[in-house]
């Protein structure tokens, strides 16, 4: 997926492409709410090292710049 275009471009863009663009927008939001919820578990029976949740939250933040979200 590329970098969001500039909304006047939203209005050149047929119905088919915005949807695809949400719809990869809505693919890589899930992925990183994914990560970052990994690495926010908590197992009751397992100590979770802060760093994981760390870990989780640098890596959703890396996958939402990289698609320019």
């Amino acid at each position: 997926m590329t970098q969001n275009p500039s909304p006047e471009s939203d209005a050149t863009l047929g119905t088919e492409a915005r949807l695809s663009r949400l719809e990869a927008q809505v693919a890589t939001l899930a992925e990183a709410v994914r990560v970052l919820a990994r690495g926010l578990e908590n197992i009751p029976s397992k100590d979770v090292p802060p760093e994981e949740a760390e870990r989780g939250a640098r890596l959703a933040h890396e996958i939402l710049l990289s698609q320019g979200l």
